[in-house]
């Protein structure tokens, strides 16, 4: 649920489904990933805390039931580490049943946050944040303009983990096209064996209208992967992601973009997965319908 009419689309996890939506800033202030249209329609900006305000006061007559607040849009912790502690203080005092603060993050804005920030933040009350690393793949952030290198990726990721912070890791199946998939999936796997994630969930590329990527797409400049391709792609990250046995990592790849769903929790459910993964591969390999387009959404 979210109390507010100002401008631009709302987006969130799926996971926050029952969460109060608190806006915090419009849009993404990076806003140049190729392969991202999300907020292209909006000007990023901060919002005045009247304005977050107003959209507390909204929520004032379910707030014995909001158990749950995500603050959107696309980086809440381009905020001051200040500003947020003011917010989280504010929800905390406004919402009794108060379980549990969440937001996007970009690396950039996680590394302008020192292990002091980190370790307040937690403390009152930020508990969970969802980090979309898309590829641990030099050569494929600097592809899509994700504004960082492998390096600056994983130490992002490992700043989350290193604070009691839990870290939803996200990455992009096809981010690299086919030229680069094996360097994508093994460069991505040796990242999240660096960063070791609470989550792990891996998407698969959707092209958007509007997108510097589907346009590179059109003029036969980026090469999409099949979707056995894509599983094939998946079966290599998989296999080369390697935790120890004291990890518990749920992983997910259920998404809307998904051609099969998967679920286990690493390191324990590995094996299961890449024989599903393997089966899965299989079954696609007889698709003879497949059209790239199909690949192509408009937010």
């Amino acid at each position: 649920m979210y109390f507010d009419d100002a401008e631009g689309p709302v987006f969130r996890p799926p996971s926050e489904a029952h969460s109060f939506i608190l806006r915090v800033t419009i849009g993404c202030s990076h806003n140049q990933c190729t392969y991202c249209n999300m907020y292209r329609t909006v000007q990023f900006r901060i919002r005045p805390m009247e304005e977050i305000m107003r959209q507390i006061e909204g929520a004032m007559p379910y707030r014995g039931n909001i158990r749950r607040v995500f603050l959107a849009d696309g980086n809440a912790l381009t905020l001051s580490t200040d500003k947020l502690l003011n917010i989280l203080h504010i929800l905390k005092q406004t919402f009794p049943k108060l379980q549990r603060v969440s937001s996007y993050a970009g690396p950039l804005d996680i590394l302008r946050k020192t292990p002091a920030d980190l370790e307040a933040l937690y403390d009152a009350g930020l508990k969970l944040v969802y980090y979309g690393m898309e590829s641990g793949d030099d050569a494929t952030l600097a592809r899509v303009n994700k504004g960082v290198t492998a390096a600056q990726s994983i130490e992002a990721g490992q700043r989350i983990t290193a604070s009691k912070i839990k870290l939803s890791l996200m990455v992009i199946l096809g981010l690299g096209g086919k030229p680069a998939s094996e360097a994508h999936a093994a460069n991505t796997a040796k990242a999240i064996n660096a960063i070791r994630p609470n989550m792990l969930s891996a998407l698969t590329l959707m092209m958007y209208r509007g997108s510097e990527l589907l346009a590179e797409f059109e003029r036969g400049e980026f090469e999409l992967l099949s979707p056995a391709e894509i599983m094939a792609e998946l079966q290599q990250l998989l296999n080369d992601i390697e935790l120890s046995s004291q990890s518990h990592c749920l992983f997910r790849s259920n998404h809307i973009s998904n051609y099969a769903t998967f679920a286990g929790t690493l390191p324990r459910d590995k094996n299961r997965l890449l024989d599903e993964i393997k089966e899965a591969q299989l079954e696609l390999r007889k698709m003879t319908n497949w059209d790239p387009y199909n690949n192509v959404e408009s937010f």
